[in-house]
This record gives C-alpha cells, structure tokens and sequence, in this order.
C-alpha cells in the first residue's frame, strides 16, 4: 500500500531514534543506516492504518533487522583483515543519540561500544534498548518475543559482561581537551617515559585499518609495549606523509563522548584514536584507520567546520 504525506512524515520524525537504536546495534553508522531504510521499505509495505503504535512497530522491525545482521556479521568478522573496531563519531552527530543520563551516555561511548562485541545479539539488544532508551521490560519482550523475566536475565548479563571489572570515568569536553593535548605532548616527545606515566600498567592499544591500511592485528599490551608503538606512530616521516597524500593535522575533539585524536589531511579525516580513561590513567588507546568507517566523520567535519588550529602537524 502507498504512503501518504503524514506516514512518511511521522516515519522521518522516528527517523533519528532508529539511526541511534540501529548504531548502537551494530556499531557501524553506514550500516544503521540500511537499517533504518530497509525499515522504512517495510514500512511503506505495511498497512499503516491498521498499525495501533506505529513507533513499537517501527523499533520491533528495525531491532529484528538488526539482529539478523549482527548473527551474519560473526560470520563476516572472521574473515575481516585485521581487528575490527567499530565506527567511531564525532561530537554532535545526531545518530549519537540521547545523552541526558550517565547510562545514555555509557551505552555509546567507545569502550562500550567494544565490548558490546562480546555479548549475544539479544544480550546486546536488551542492554541497547533499556539502557540507551529506557524501555520498559514488557516492551523489549514484546519487540524480541520473548518474557519479561528473560529480558531482566538478559539485562543482568549483559551488565554483568559490559562492567569488565573495568570503572571508567565521565568525562566533559573541557577536561577531555586537557587529556588530548597532555596525552599529544608525551607522544610527540621522542621519549617512551612520558607516555609511560600516563598510562595504566596494563593499558592496550589497538587498530582498525580493514586490510586497507596498515595496522597491527595484535594488541600491543603494557604500558612499556604500548608507549613505545605510539613514540614511533607519532613521529613525522616522509614514507607517512606519502602514504597518506600529506601531512596529518592533529586535532583534540571528542568521539562518542570521550577524548580522541584526529588526524586530517586536506579536509579528509584519515584517522581517529579514542582514549579510555579511568581513575588510574589511559587504559585503552584505539585507533580507527579503515577509510570506509571515516566516511560519514569526514563528512561531519566539512559540514561543521570542526578542527580550528591544529595541535600537531606530523
């Protein structure tokens, strides 16, 4: 059945809560939205006036899709070259999502959005929809079809698994700056000590470049490991600068809430590293290079006219 004017408009005014739901299900932006479209073609497929609460339906079709695409993504990941991160976004991308509670804003920062990689597609829709969205439990067991005592279970679980042992800390923009620009110093040092310092004793840093560009599949683990790989990444070379068609401006900003580095030449974000931070230090030091996951933040930075001086040129 044909759409009239006010479906599609009542479909576009959900559009931005699918994108956010669908993000923080799949941990890719360009993904979400597939999702939300092939959601909207169902939508348009749909005997809308017999559809008693069009935004329930719309969350159950989109999370179900989800779903689907995170069991098949498994299958996909085993095969991706390299280690896969998730898609990281900048400050005031509206498919961020709420961030109003300590618990909205948690659910979609990064190291969040790493571990959400290890729980079940359901663990993960659960944690997603309740934490994120605040739906109720009777709603998550109708959207997944299944009791509202398992979707508690679920929840429980999935906490349980994103807790990691691990306090991190909330950080705001200001302070996350100040992280940034002490954290540039000591890596642009030439020394390994200052790196050292900031650091936990069991800090991990890690890269994504898709088999696209160069990054190392391993973790580096430890302190000593991890600062010693960041001294040699960020030092100035002809061989990088060729590589990546110039020479990187660095930039402090956010992604995900959390402090990040990005690198960009000529106008085009050709990296982003996000900082995990707890009471102890930098525990997590993660970098997105995959070029096809850097689209839409290349896209954001032009339209918003982020950056202002550089901190660094490499």
């Amino acid at each position: 059945m044909g759409l009239i004017m006010s479906d599609v408009d009542r479909f576009e005014a959900a559009r931005p809560r699918l994108e956010a739901i669908g993000y923080r299900l799949l941990g890719s932006a360009s993904e979400a939205e597939d999702a939300v479209q092939e959601t909207f073609l169902r939508w348009q497929a749909a005997d809308v006036a017999r559809i008693e609460v069009p935004e329930a339906w719309l969350t159950k079709v989109l999370t179900n899709y989800c779903l689907n695409q995170l069991a098949s993504a498994r299958a996909r990941r085993e095969t991706y070259v390299g280690r896969w991160l998730p898609e990281p976004l900048l400050a005031g991308d509206p498919m961020l999502g709420p961030a109003d509670t300590a618990e909205q804003r948690e659910s979609v920062s990064y190291a969040v959005l790493v571990l959400l990689e290890r729980l079940s597609p359901n663990e993960r829709a659960v944690y997603v929809l309740r934490e994120a969205f605040d739906y109720p439990h009777r709603e998550i067991a109708e959207i997944l079809d299944i009791t509202e005592a398992s979707s508690q279970q679920i929840l429980h679980r999935a906490k349980k698994h994103v807790a990691d042992g691990k306090a991190r800390t909330e950080i705001d923009e200001a302070a996350a700056r100040r992280i940034v620009e002490e954290f540039l110093a000591a890596a642009t040092s030439g020394r390994t000590e200052p790196l050292v310092r900031l650091l936990t004793q069991d800090a991990v840093s890690v890269g994504d470049g898709g088999g696209k560009v160069p990054a190392r599949a391993k973790a580096f683990e430890g302190a000593l490991a991890v600062a010693t790989f960041l001294r040699g990444l960020f030092k100035p070379s002809p061989a990088k600068r060729a590589y990546v068609g110039g020479a990187p401006d660095i930039y402090a900003t956010t992604a995900n809430g959390g402090p990040a580095i990005v690198a960009v030449v000529d106008g085009r974000v050709v990296g982003i590293t996000c900082l995990e931070v707890t009471a102890e230090g930098i525990t997590a030091v993660r970098s997105q290079v995959n070029p096809d996951k850097l689209v839409r933040a290349t896209e954001r930075w032009a339209a918003e006219g982020q950056g202002g001086s550089p901190l660094y040129t490499l």
